[in-house]
Formats: structure tokens, sequence, C-alpha cells
């Protein structure tokens, strides 16, 4: 399958995707409940978006708790993110892509604060042409306002753009603003309704980095 017209922009989710981060967040969200509901399973990440004070709630017993939660969450992210490293092939894409040209932006359900320290950490802050978060609007992903944002303030349309996520809210969200999503599936089964929408997927972000580069042409495979 081919995308509709070769990209103009390529939109990126960045934990899972452009970042190596899903153990350490399952991490502080396992540290940030413990106590006040089941332990949580790799499985949440299938549709995990918006801010915690969003995703923690299903998570407690008590809702009541979430304040607490919170706090523990901000607190282990602040003394772990560091620990967070990018996928093989992550810088290499970023680059090349600058090279061709195309601009790159992230969608992200991560705060902005929190977006904006990892991009800093590492040296990605002015790799981007525009940059929505989790808490940039009301709505979230799989709503389809924080990409149809991005679109906007770059001025490419649906069809000329690709993105690249790793969950089930991506591929809704992309196909619900009329964009080819790429899915990284990371090993797991992912439901016949979302492989329905999705435009291709594959294991693994390399894999999703060779591909957009492969759609948009001329700029080789990434390394390294």
């Amino acid at each position: 399958m081919t995308p509709r017209r070769a990209p103009r922009v390529a939109v990126f989710d960045f934990d899972g995707t452009l970042i190596d981060s899903l153990p350490l967040v399952l991490a502080a969200i396992t540290h940030a409940v413990e106590g006040f509901g089941p332990r949580p399973t790799k499985e949440i990440f299938a549709t995990l978006g918006g801010p915690p004070e969003r995703f923690l709630v299903p998570l407690l017993h008590d809702p009541g708790d979430l304040p607490v939660a919170l706090e523990r969450l901000m607190r282990f992210h602040r003394e772990n993110s560091h620990l967070m490293e990018p996928f093989a092939g992550a810088d290499a894409v970023l680059e090349a892509l600058a090279m061709t040209g195309v601009p790159v932006a992230l969608w992200t359900g991560r705060d902005r604060h929190s977006t904006a320290r990892l991009l800093g950490l590492r040296g990605w802050t002015e790799r981007f042409a525009a940059i929505v978060c989790g808490d940039d609007f009301a709505s979230h992903k799989p709503e389809p306002e924080g990409l149809q944002a991005i679109l906007a303030r770059i001025g490419v349309p649906a069809s000329e753009a690709i993105l690249v996520g790793d969950s089930d809210v991506d591929v809704l969200g992309g196909a619900a603003a009329g964009v080819d999503t790429v899915l990284i599936a990371h090993g797991r089964a992912v439901p016949p309704v979302i492989a329905a929408r999705a435009w291709c997927i594959v294991a693994s972000p390399p894999e999703a980095y060779a591909s957009v580069l492969h759609m948009i042409g001329g700029a080789g495979k990434p390394t390294g």
C-alpha cells in the first residue's frame, strides 16, 4: 500500500516512537498508583493518551487520590527522566528529514513541561516545525484536534502528511484527521479494527523511520 501522495510533512508521536521511554513510564505509573489501584501492565499503552490527570483516574480505586498519585508520578519523572534514550535511528531520521527540507512535527500526549525538558536533554528542541502536547488542548488522542492544528500551522493538507506512532490512539487520531499512519507494534497483537485503519504496521521504530524516508524518497535509510 502507498500513501495517497508523497508526504510533505512527517509527524511523530514521542514516547515509544522516538524515545525508548515506555519501561520508565510504566515504572512511573506503577509508582504513582501503588496502594491506590491495581498494578498496571504494558497493555495500557495501547490506549494511553492525554495528560496524566486524565489517564491516571481510571487506574485509581478512588479518584480523590489523584493529587497524591500525580505528585508521585511527577517526582518519579523528575528523578529518572534522564535515563530515557532515543531509539536507534531516531537522531538519524530527524537529521535526514531536515536535509530533505521536509518539516517534522511532534504530536504527543506528554505534557509540555516534560516534553520540553526531554527535547532539551536530547538536543532536539529546534528539530520540530510544530509541537502539540497533551495539555495544549481540551481534547486528546484519539481526537484529531492536535494533529489538525499541526497541519494548519505548517500549511500542509492531511493527504500530504504521514504520522508515525505506537498506540491505537495514534492510528485512530490519524484516521480521524485523514492522515496515513505508520503503527509501530512493539511485538503486541494489534486489534483488527486498528490494523484496518493503519496505513502500515511495522515491528520497530527503526523500521518506521526507514518507511518514512522511503516514502519521501531521496533520503536513504537511517543508521545508528
